[in-house]
């Protein structure tokens, strides 16, 4: 067994070169926060990206950064925080949920899992955000796509394409992202004891309104009661950023809106940001177990009809964020892939993965929504274009 630990993109080329030149696959990650998403590695052989760190280039004027792929999102964050800027679609860190430390995140897993956090509904996710990349393909070739201006429009976005591949396609040596102004402060309103199908209609009518809502998640009364000092029930919460003056008076207004719901209280800036992190990182599964756990996108209004058919079937606990569009669901014990799936395709369509489970249950169980038929035959046309030898993390996302 060999471990590649490029430390930069020269080596990472080599290290492909290699794989290519003897045809035997490489297991490629970071730091290894998201190593237990997909099917168990099938190759004996890592190219371990840690020691390609850096940042290469930031420019707050210009709001552009670029970094090594290898390096800690926790650096990144950092760095930006001190220029009072962020990546605005707050990057979940699934460290902790699936029993890793948290913070161990990279730049690169970002694009590559193509992460986002509660502010998706309004910013939307990092393949949106990318700007550019540079990478080396499982032919042995590097390339690169995009750049370090926002406005650049040349050839083929493949920062974008590559965006979710889970590291099958092609390794990233460097990543370059917009980022953007933080905003001065932020506050959360809490409605208590609705059920999810009154949270839903309150959602999004909040959503609808004109607060400028930057998140929006329901947490039923089994949830709660672990993120929130509040009493006992369910909590909808409906975060609002922005200004100090502006905040104050959408607050004010949203809460009145929200009052024909139930009772509203309101969650200061610290408390707001502790809670928003927690709903980001889907605290309340990481519970230190390797039960299955379920990340489900569904059209906001049809999630919690799906969660209840869900519960007349297996045992489940649900919470919600995206006004209801995504789904954590973790179950008491066999991730009832099929019937999942199945009740999400009644229930309006979207699709499941299998972000926590047993190594054994991941490698019976398809991990990633299959596809149809036409984007199948699409998916493996692009496959057999940049990994034609089946080099580059093969079987993580499906079987074969």
């Amino acid at each position: 067994m060999t471990t590649f630990t490029p430390q930069s993109p020269e080596d990472v080329l080599a290290a492909i070169a290699w794989a290519v030149a003897e045809e035997t696959p490489v297991e490629v990650l970071g730091h290894g926060s998201k190593r237990g998403i997909g099917r168990p590695a099938q190759s004996e052989h890592t190219v371990d990206l840690s020691g390609l760190s850096g940042v290469t280039l930031y420019e707050p004027e210009e709001l552009v950064l670029s970094a090594r792929a290898g390096t800690p999102l926790a650096e990144i964050t950092a760095l930006l925080a001190e220029n009072r800027q962020e990546l605005a679609f707050e990057p979940m860190d699934y460290g902790p949920l699936l029993g890793g430390p948290a913070g161990r995140g990279t730049i690169g897993g970002v694009l590559m899992a193509n992460l986002s956090g509660p502010r998706r509904i309004r910013a939307g996710a990092a393949r949106d955000h990318a700007l550019g990349i540079a990478a080396v393909s499982g032919r042995g070739e590097a390339f690169k796509s995009g750049g370090r201006v926002v406005k650049n429009v040349t050839g083929y976005d493949l920062s974008k394409g590559l965006a979710g591949s889970w590291g099958t396609l092609a390794v990233a040596t460097d990543v370059t992202f917009k980022v953007l102004p933080a905003a001065e402060t932020e506050a959360t309103l809490a409605i208590g004891g609705l059920d999810d199908a009154a949270a839903a209609a309150a959602m999004a009518e909040a959503m609808g309104s004109s607060a400028e809502v930057s998140g929006a998640a329901h947490l039923p009364e089994l949830v709660a009661p672990g993120l929130l000092e509040a009493p006992d029930g369910a909590q909808t919460v409906l975060r609002l950023e922005g200004f100090g003056p502006s905040v104050a008076y959408r607050a004010e207004a949203l809460a009145a809106l929200m009052a024909a719901h139930g009772p509203v209280r309101r969650i200061e800036e610290e408390a707001s940001r502790a809670l928003w992190r927690a709903i980001r990182d889907c605290a309340p599964f990481a519970d230190g177990t390797m039960a299955p756990v379920w990340r489900v996108s569904m059209a906001p209004g049809d999630g919690h009809r799906m969660v209840a058919a869900l519960r007349m079937e297996a045992g489940v606990n649900a919470f919600y964020d995206w006004q209801g569009g995504l789904v954590w669901l973790r179950m008491e014990a066999d991730p009832e892939a099929d019937l999942l799936r199945a009740l999400i395709a009644r229930c309006g369509g979207g699709h499941a993965t299998l972000v926590r489970a047993e190594p054994a249950l991941r490698s019976t169980v398809p991990v990633f929504q299959p596809q149809p038929e036409a984007l199948a035959a699409l998916s493996a046309r692009l496959r057999a274009q940049f990994d034609p030898h089946g080099i580059l993390n093969p079987g993580r996302m499906a079987a074969g």
